[in-house]
């Protein structure tokens, strides 16, 4: 008997208009639930002028207001430690995580209850199912298990399917390389950054990786596993298939994946989310195909209701028929494409991290990277690219740096970026999500030539 390739067959394959139907349904529901019980939503719709009752189907959710992180997060600091937002009493809940806080401010703090943590894994399982993975699989999470939310849901997703799951808790590099090759792991979770770290490791080490058992891995944190030249660089380490996920604190979960078919994109979640896309500046809809920012609504967390939450993330939405999947899910090509809040003003030119790393993964002889931005003579922004030079690629080095000088000058409107060679193994190694912009300038913006 074959096996379905959708881990919920009846609304992965809804007709666009029966999913709308059912969107609109859940989002009266939990318009419903969030003025009766969440201080904070029932004030925000008040003074939106908006009741329960103006809600009554899908294309309703335009008259919703917006969710911002800064209102959550003072309204958080004015009633600590939880806020208002909580439509349940905090002694329902079971789990507790937060976020990456911004400078100066505490990070946000969130609760799930029992049912919040079914539902968590849950969506995992569409993921992990999608991309082919089964009972049989040995799952190896690179996961440190603190407060940040990252593969918790994961973990529980994949046991719930069935899995042997192999949590590495506060191991290091060496020690969990050697856990996945004795176990026969044959799916290993982290982040696109973190996976490139351990295939170097296996490598020192002296262990196959892609003579192992290894055959697909689930990427989430960052940007970078929809990158071709970042996926294709992990995919030859490890000689596996790779699939981007993207979640968030905010609301518990991933809520899109990449399904076995690999389309160039993560499929949303779409019967537990509405995902809009809009113009970051106006707040106004974009179309198919147009990069924005997106907005989620979250269907399932009952502890703490998301409508309309600004991501700040960067997409761009094509429709469901992009992937031969079958699945009625649109699309985000590209998976999150970057932060709105992560672009850098370099001398009047918009540069953006995730398409200079799309850049740099495109050389072989390039190891680890780091941007550098400083400010030259007090006045002048200065941009530079750190790169440490992968052992045996020594004497290719200088034709790598002027060609790469070239691709970045032509990719950010002939803007001067500077290539410098550090030292082997001097740049950062992250196992969570990667910060390799370092930025030293005194007036971010500068434009003085």
């Amino acid at each position: 008997m074959s096996v379905s390739p959708y881990w919920n067959p009846k609304t992965e394959t809804m007709p666009r208009e029966d999913l709308r139907r059912l969107q609109g349904h859940r989002l009266r529901k939990l318009v419903e639930r969030a003025y009766n019980t969440s201080a904070f939503h029932k004030r925000m719709f008040d003074e939106a002028g908006v009741k329960p009752e103006d809600i009554n189907s899908y294309d309703d959710i335009v008259r919703l207001p917006f969710t911002t992180r800064d209102a959550w997060m003072d309204n958080q600091a004015d009633n600590a430690p939880f806020g208002e937002m909580l439509a349940v009493p905090s002694d329902n809940a079971i789990r507790y995580h937060t976020t990456s806080g911004t400078t100066g401010r505490t990070p946000l703090r969130v609760l799930d209850t029992r049912t919040d943590w079914k539902w968590i894994g849950e969506l995992w399982c569409y993921a992990f199912h999608g991309f082919g993975v089964r009972p049989d699989d040995v799952v190896f999470f690179a996961f440190s298990y603190g407060t940040f939310i990252g593969f918790w849901g994961a973990h529980y997703g994949t046991e719930k399917m069935g899995c042997l799951v192999l949590p590495s808790g506060n191991m290091n590099t060496p020690g969990r390389v050697e856990l996945i090759h004795e176990m026969n792991a044959t799916v290993v979770c982290a982040t696109p950054t973190y996976a490139l770290r351990l295939g170097q490791e296996a490598e020192n080490m002296g262990i196959d990786l892609p003579g192992g058992a290894v055959k697909r891995l689930i990427l989430s944190g960052e940007p970078a596993g929809s990158i071709p030249a970042s996926k294709r660089l992990v995919e030859e380490q490890w000689g596996a298939k790779a699939a981007d996920t993207a979640g968030m604190t905010e609301i518990g979960t991933i809520m899109m994946f990449e399904c076995e078919k690999q389309p160039g994109g993560t499929h949303i979640i779409e019967d537990h989310f509405i995902e809009e896309v809009i113009n970051p500046e106006t707040g106004e809809p974009v179309d198919y195909g147009e990069q924005g920012e997106r907005v989620v609504t979250s269907f399932g967390r009952t502890a703490i209701p998301l409508i309309r939450y600004r991501s700040r993330d960067l997409v761009m939405k094509v429709p469901h028929d992009n992937c031969s999947c079958g699945r009625t899910f649109d699309i985000y090509d590209g998976g999150i494409r970057g932060r709105v809040d992560d672009m850098l003003l370099i001398r009047g030119t918009n540069v953006y991290p995730r398409a200079i790393e799309a850049i740099v993964r495109e050389y072989p002889a390039v190891d680890e990277f780091q941007i550098y931005l400083w400010t030259k003579d007090g006045i002048r922004d200065e941009i530079s690219v750190r790169c440490e030079v992968r052992e045996g690629h020594e004497d290719q080095w200088e034709a790598v740096a002027r060609k790469l000088q070239t691709d970045l000058s032509h990719a950010n409107e002939g803007l001067g970026i500077k290539i410098e060679r550090a030292e082997a193994n001097s740049l950062p190694r992250f196992e969570l999500k990667a910060k390799r912009v370092k930025d030293d300038r005194h007036v971010k913006g500068a434009s003085h030539v």
